[in-house]
Parts: C-alpha cells; sequence; structure tokens
C-alpha cells in the first residue's frame, strides 16, 4: 500500500501554486531585445533570467534564436551583438585540412581554426572590441 504522506513529503516545496486570470502576455520589441541581451549576458543562466520575467525557458530561448538571425534588435549600449556570418568563395585554403573563419576588424584580421579555446577567441574579440 501507497501512503500518500511519504509521496507528498519527497514533493514538498517542489511545487508552485497560481492563482488569478492567465491572460496571454505582448512584449515590445525593446522589452524582448533587454530580456535577450540579459540572458546571453557572461554567467546568465536562460532559466533564471526567463523564471525572473515570468517565461518559460524555450520562449526565450526562441527569442535568442531569433535575435541571432536578425529578428530581434538587441540595445545598443549592452555590448552584446550577434553577427551574421558570410560565406566567401575562394580565399586562404585551411592550414592542415582544418577549417577555419576570419574575423576582419579594420585592417586586422584574426583567422579562428576548428578546435580553438573558445575562452582565448573570446579574450582576443573583447580586446578588438574595446579598441
Amino acid at each position: 500500500m501507497l501512503d500518500t504522506n511519504d509521496v507528498a513529503q519527497r514533493f514538498r516545496g517542489r511545487s508552485e501554486v497560481r492563482s488569478g486570470v492567465i491572460r496571454r502576455r505582448r512584449w515590445s520589441a525593446a522589452e524582448k531585445g533587454r530580456m535577450v541581451a540579459e540572458a546571453v549576458a557572461p554567467g546568465a543562466v536562460i532559466a533564471q533570467v526567463a523564471r525572473r520575467h515570468e517565461l518559460t525557458p524555450q520562449h526565450l530561448s526562441n527569442w535568442i534564436r531569433a535575435a541571432k538571425q536578425g529578428r530581434i534588435a538587441l540595445p545598443a549600449d549592452e555590448g552584446v551583438v550577434f553577427v551574421p556570418v558570410v560565406a566567401e568563395q575562394g580565399g586562404t585554403p585551411p592550414v592542415a585540412g582544418r577549417s577555419a573563419i576570419e574575423i576582419i576588424s579594420g585592417s586586422i584580421v584574426v583567422r579562428v581554426h576548428s578546435g580553438a579555446d573558445a575562452r582565448t577567441v573570446e579574450t582576443v574579440l573583447r580586446v578588438l572590441a574595446g579598441r
């Protein structure tokens, strides 16, 4: 026989009860942009940001994907920008058969080969953005 008190104790404190009228909410493009910028900031956790704004993590992830595709604009002062990747025909062949991308900023060209350490690339790009 299953004792329901045992089951209830295992799940105690894990549920949330909401009351009131549930309605479909609408956010302006600026609000969406602020929430996406908050979610993609270094150290941010999408689930926590979503919870703070009463969204599901999936909903916020869809907005992040839309921002990457250029359908949602992020606030300019946040410093977070998604840049489209453009494939170029020809160019320099990859070293030792590895694929690479080139990031051009003015007269500076940064080549990132597959397998490059993400933190190192991020540090280099932050330095470039700050100059």
